[in-house]
């Protein structure tokens, strides 16, 4: 199990945290840094590296929790938190979403311009149903979801054969960040 933190680029956990360790991942046969997680509890390190002597991938496995700090540059963006809770309680200009010359600014949605045109979300649920569609094995249901958008939410936010899904909490998440982007696209800012 992980938890997943979106935070500023330039936010180093293990600055705040100096007693949890760096979790990593093998590459190339040799034990490196994994791009973004930490382990909170005390989990056997590697002497030279002091990365965690467990992969990330074989750690959960032993029940070690995995912190990961996303580091978001949209934060960077941001003057302050104030502002942030600002954007998203406003309602953004959704329109926005349907010139091709925003399209590639768009957090996870950038290369997805033509769907965004086709479904022409205007409100969060339908940004979130976009963020759902892109993922693999969800694309084929657009059509679907153009005819009937609640019966095509039944399928999106299942699992798949092999017990995926993308959880429509997460796609909620997701689609804040878009909102925000609208609104300092909107400002010029982004």
């Amino acid at each position: 199990m992980d938890i997943d933190i979106d935070t500023q680029t330039s936010f180093d956990p293990l600055k705040l945290f100096p007693l949890w360790v760096r979790a990593s991942v093998v590459r190339d046969g040799k034990l490196a840094a994994h791009p973004c997680g930490v382990y909170p509890q005390s989990i056997p390190q590697d002497p030279f590296t002091k990365f965690s002597a467990i992969p990330y991938d074989e750690a959960e496995d032993f029940g070690y929790l995995k912190v990961d700090f996303l580091h978001l540059t949209l934060l960077n963006k941001l003057a302050s938190r104030t502002e942030l809770e600002a954007f998203v309680k406003a309602e953004p200009n959704w329109s926005l979403l349907q010139l091709d010359s925003n399209h590639s600014k768009l957090f996870q949605l950038s290369k997805h311009g033509e769907m965004l045109k086709a479904i022409k979300p205007k409100n969060i649920l339908e940004v979130s149903d976009c963020m759902a569609l892109i993922r693999p094995g969800k694309k084929v249901l657009l059509g679907l979801y153009l005819k009937s958008r609640d019966q095509a939410r039944l399928a999106l936010y299942a699992k798949n054969d092999k017990g995926y899904s993308f959880k429509k909490s997460h796609a909620i998440a997701y689609s804040y960040n878009i909102v925000i982007q609208l609104h300092l696209i909107e400002q010029g800012r982004l």
